[in-house]
């Protein structure tokens, strides 16, 4: 066998290997063999089948399977032994491989095209400092959060008099004889009433009856729908005018400050006065700020990054092999669309590699194993310490990462590698910390997702 690497540029290369007859032909005879133990011909006894017949009938497709075997091992290994960066997977001259003579040629040459990332080196010295967040959150934040949450756990009031917002309840009529009949107990929402019909429902009281036509009262067939109870298609058809006896008015009311409201936001019991539930609200959005924090610089760690390791890719190469190993799933255009953001995320994950490699990275079972049961624990609501939830939380865990043929395992084993990885870089570059108010952290959010 011979093997060469020819490059044209930094960035693509061209593998040549060439095969000759005794490469593979004493694993083509032992397969040959095999066969000839197990196959069954009718007019042969079991095993007695002869050497000239099985090779008639199997040589060849033996042949250019132990062929295509032997290639496959031999390519991955020269990438590996010479540490080629090679991005996207190596391309066989497909014309070449057309014009090959399976019957008659017993010597053979293969030709890939490989694309390959150029040099680089991962200097944290360099890099310039990364900002730590640390976002002011206080009074202005905390009195909109309990007012949220305030609404989020509200109630419902009976009212004397309709408002803006409030639920109708009572009883539609269709008048008028035309079309069909229609009448049923309902609840109109003044919130999805027309603006130029709800003076119509504004002041209304017990016992009053207010006519209206209802396809301008309730102009979107979902909202025409909601009000009459009817199935969105029958509701597209209704027309006409209609009437509406009051029997009730409610209005959502903002929960009290108070023991039951406490327990529902925190649990029972895990405060028992204002002052603490403000400190321990206001401590929950700290944290989850510290979290939207953390997830930001993660971002600028990324970015910079980019900005600072120069990597050269293949580009055409890269182009070419997305719509070969895509064909008919993706067109030219998509492909120039979305090459970018493919680059990207290709230079971030050969600069982390580099990082889990010159620092020994190794994500072990383990580890990823104890992510999963963390994962378990949030989704099923899983706390505690007891011997019998621990084991519950293992098998949930790990028959989770046994699913989907062992996806789910890459999935999980790829988001550990990234956060050690991650982890590593903060502990190596240097930051600055950088005191925003929520305003202005909103701002930065919003600008890396432009």
């Amino acid at each position: 066998m011979e093997i060469a690497l020819e490059k044209s540029t930094d960035t693509n290369a061209s593998l040549k290997i060439r095969l000759t007859k005794n490469d593979y032909q004493s694993e083509v005879d032992k397969k040959l063999k095999d066969y000839g133990r197990r196959v069954s011909l009718k007019g042969f006894r079991p095993g007695k089948v002869p050497a000239s017949l099985i090779q008639k009938m199997y040589g060849k497709s033996i042949m250019v399977d132990e062929i295509n075997e032997l290639l496959k091992k031999t390519v991955n290994n020269y990438i590996r032994e010479n540490k080629l960066q090679v991005v996207g997977d190596p391309m066989p001259d497909r014309e070449q491989a057309a014009g090959i003579d399976w019957d008659n040629q017993s010597d053979f040459e293969f030709n890939y095209q490989l694309g390959l990332a150029s040099d680089f080196e991962v200097d944290f010295e360099k890099l310039p400092a990364i900002p730590v967040y640390e976002i002011e959150a206080g009074e202005k934040e905390l009195n909109e959060t309990i007012e949220n949450l305030q609404n989020q756990f509200s109630g419902h009031a009976h009212v004397e008099e309709s408002a803006e917002g409030d639920m109708i309840y009572g009883e539609l009529k269709k008048l008028g004889e035309e079309g069909e009949p229609f009448e049923t107990k309902t609840a109109l929402p003044t919130k999805q009433i027309a603006a130029e019909e709800l003076p119509k429902f504004i002041g209304l009281k017990k016992g009053d009856v207010v006519t209206f036509d209802i396809r301008k009262a309730f102009a979107d067939d979902k909202a025409r729908a909601l009000a009459t109870g009817l199935k969105k298609e029958e509701a597209e058809t209704l027309e006409g005018e209609f009437q509406f006896n009051v029997d009730d008015v409610t209005r959502t009311a903002p929960a009290v400050m108070g023991q039951e409201f406490f327990d529902k936001v925190l649990g029972n019991g895990s405060v028992d006065n204002e002052e603490q539930f403000r400190e321990k609200v206001l401590e929950i959005i700290k944290g989850n700020y510290a979290r939207e924090a953390g997830s930001l610089q993660r971002l600028d760690i990324e970015q910079t990054l980019l900005e600072n390791i120069g990597i050269q890719l293949p580009d055409a190469f890269l182009k070419d092999w997305l719509l070969t190993t895509n064909e008919g799933k993706i067109l030219e255009e998509e492909v120039e669309q979305q090459y970018d953001a493919f680059a990207r995320s290709v230079k971030l994950q050969l600069i982390k590699n580099k990082v889990a490699e010159q620092n020994e990275i190794n994500v072990s079972y383990e580890a990823v194993l104890d992510v999963t049961r963390g994962l378990v624990r949030e989704q099923f609501g899983f706390y505690g310490d007891n011997e019998q939830m621990a084991q519950s939380v293992d098998r949930i865990a790990q028959q989770y990462l046994m699913d989907e043929k062992g996806e789910n395992y890459m999935k999980m084993y790829n988001r550990v590698f990234d956060d050690q990885v991650i982890e590593l870089i903060k502990s190596k570059v240097s930051t600055e910390p950088r005191p925003v108010t929520v305003d202005e952290f909103k701002e930065l959010v919003s600008a890396r997702q432009a």
